[in-house]
């Protein structure tokens, strides 16, 4: 199983945040955090990096039920989409694969919400196209 699934979309890295911001919304989900890795690499190491955002989506509804099934399943959370730059024209959207995730925690009532989490952000990433 894969830990994550991803597209290509043709637009610019500003563009595609902002789609990838909205088609979260429409799937229930709101960034809770937003790091851009150029700038702390630029910032913390001196070096140069492509231009590559990680973006913490969380889905309220799901969270909270998942953190009364599970408590410490907020070492996994938020969800993890990636923005990455191709530099032509184009950005790599990559979201996790909770399914994968859910695989290290030996708890089988997460399962349906984990199934529910990934077909949300497969439709995200489908939308995009």
């Amino acid at each position: 199983m894969d830990y994550y699934f991803s597209t290509i979309i043709k637009s610019d890295f500003q563009e595609s945040n902002t789609k990838v911001t909205e088609a979260l919304k429409t799937e229930g989900f709101s960034i809770i955090t937003q790091i851009d890795l150029q700038a702390k690499f630029r910032e913390k190491l001196g070096v140069d990096f492509k231009k590559y955002t990680i973006l913490g989506a969380c889905n309220p509804a799901s969270a909270f039920k998942a953190l009364q099934m599970e408590e410490k399943i907020g070492t996994m959370l938020p969800c993890n989409v990636l923005l990455i730059d191709r530099e032509n024209g184009t950005t790599e959207v990559a979201a996790v694969n909770p399914l994968a995730s859910m695989m290290a925690i030996q708890n089988s009532a997460l399962e349906p919400l984990a199934i529910e989490i990934t077909e949300k952000l497969k439709r995200m990433i489908a939308s995009l196209k």
